[in-house]
């Protein structure tokens, strides 16, 4: 019977869909959710109080078959807190409270994709992390975290590490190339001051990444390659002591794309078209006889190519990643030291931005991470994508949108593992002091503290998972806060016939 509905091209398959549903429910102090409660956690989570429901669907690919493909969606709503911003009135010449909250529904991811071979194309709203580092335990990727909300876009790239031919398996590569625009008009709108600064609207989003790694099967493997992203297009409005000053306007069309990929020709260099950030990024991996690992890596950022050649001194993320083998106490350690002083110095001065000016020497320096004077940070609903360590634009309630304290240094902390079979743990710290940005430096600096304990019970029933969580936040980055959060999901997969 089998052979003939073969035959007949009527055999049918197991097709799964994972649907995966949950509440979370918050309260804290402070007029944010603690650090911890918040970062890195797709942009779902950043208000003092809040309830909020979930719903996921998504079907993997199988990336055993030479063709295969993948979709999923996930949607969330609920009620959060909400803050007064600052915002200037020009009709009553005042500052007054511009009380905004996040979306009471928004639809966090909606995406389809399809492989073949080694080679996968995603299009839509999906959530992604850090491919080379820790997104767990770590603070955080300096280019794509998991920090903020996803950015609609169109990816191509190889679905993992590829084996590069005559290699025999020693030389690898992995990257992908991605083109998008941002959908966060209203939240800078409702959140900017609109007395000094600029608001960009309708930026388009690259990204690309590029990666070679040694035979992982070695004891000693190590990865080195690129990152970087940028924003382009778009239009810009400046205001100055509380009057709109200057609108204008920047194609992103298919020209502007290839030029942002290839900025080869004259005056096609990233900061005419564009704001672009990047980092070198490095891991080596060594593999113990009894399995253990251990990892040393870095990221070394860049922005609009000030710091490609390392002129920004010990700038970057530097860490070490311990996974020990058979120890159900202790899965994974992580300790980071992070260091964004340097900005390859404080002056930033291009004859070619004056022309006619009689200062011919050039000095590319006040790198400003994630700061533009065109765009907005780079950030997505406020966020920030890469780092959270760096303070995002969400937390400025003086209505100014941008990364006020990008110039900072602290250390990072991360463990988990589990207490028995069905509890595991997870806890997090981290400090950091912050000196201002690149061009508003502060007579005093600021500082903060932050920790959070996990607790997840997977309890007898199949796919049901409670998560509790206390984190506090002592110092200024942005402010004190305690709190605690509860979430209880349950997830099942349904296995759905198809015919092939």
């Amino acid at each position: 019977m089998a052979l003939g509905m073969a035959l007949c091209g009527h055999a049918a398959s197991e097709h799964t869909l994972t649907l995966e549903t949950g509440v979370t429910a918050n309260a804290s102090s402070g007029d944010f959710a603690p650090y911890f409660l918040g970062a890195n956690n797709h942009g779902t989570l950043t208000q003092a109080q809040g309830t909020q429901l979930f719903v996921k669907a998504h079907h993997d690919m199988d990336t055993t078959r030479r063709f295969s493909y993948g979709y999923g969606a996930a949607a969330y709503g609920g009620w959060q807190s909400s803050t007064d911003y600052l915002r200037y009135y020009s009709a009553a010449n005042e500052f007054s409270a511009n009380t905004q909250h996040p979306s009471r529904v928004w639809l966090q991811e909606l995406y389809g994709q399809i492989k073949y071979r080694g080679v996968e194309l995603t299009v839509g709203l999906k959530e992604r992390e850090s491919y080379l580092f820790n997104s767990r335990l770590g603070s955080g990727d300096f280019i794509e975290s998991g920090n903020a909300r996803p950015v609609p876009q169109a990816r191509i790239g190889f679905i993992d590490f590829q084996n590069i031919p005559f290699t025999n398996g020693w030389v690898q590569i992995q990257g992908n190339v991605a083109y998008g625009i941002f959908t966060d008009n209203a939240w800078w709108e409702n959140h900017f001051d609109y007395y000094n600064g600029h608001i960009a609207r309708n930026t388009r989003y690259m990204y690309r990444r590029i990666y070679f790694r040694t035979k992982p099967s070695q004891p000693l493997s190590v990865t080195v390659g690129a990152q970087s992203a940028a924003q382009f297009g778009g239009s810009t409005s400046l205001y100055y002591t509380g009057k709109l000053w200057n609108t204008y306007h920047r194609s992103g069309g298919i020209k502007e794309c290839i030029k942002i990929f290839f900025p080869f020709g004259q005056n096609d260099e990233d900061y005419y078209i564009g704001n672009t950030i990047g980092s070198w990024d490095l891991s080596a991996r060594y593999r113990f006889n009894n399995g253990d690992e251990l990892k040393a890596y870095f990221q070394w950022p860049w922005e609009d190519g000030s710091g490609v050649g390392k002129l920004n001194g010990f700038d970057g993320i530097w860490g070490l990643e311990y996974t020990p083998k058979g120890l159900n106490w202790l899965k994974g350690v992580v300790v980071e030291y992070i260091d964004f002083m340097n900005q390859s110095g404080p002056i930033h001065w291009a004859p070619g931005d004056f022309p006619g000016t009689s200062l011919v020497s050039q000095a590319t320096g006040s790198d400003d991470y994630y700061n533009n004077k065109t765009y907005n940070s780079y950030a997505n609903y406020g966020l920030v994508l890469g780092t959270p360590v760096i303070m995002s634009p969400i937390y400025n309630t003086d209505g100014q949108i941008l990364c006020l304290n990008n110039r900072m240094r602290g250390f990072h902390i991360g463990a988990e593992g589990s207490i028995s079979p069905k509890v595991d743990y997870r806890v997090l710290l981290n400090y950091r002091k912050s000196y201002g940005n690149s061009f508003y430096y502060l007579a005093d600096p600021i500082h903060q503290t932050s920790a959070m304990g996990e607790i997840t019970w997977r309890p007898s029933v199949k796919g049901l998972k409670v998560t509790g969580a206390l984190a506090i936040d002592r110092g200024k980055l942005p402010s004190n806060s305690f709190g605690g959060m509860v979430t209880v999901s349950y997830t099942g997969n349904f296995n759905l016939k198809r015919h092939e």
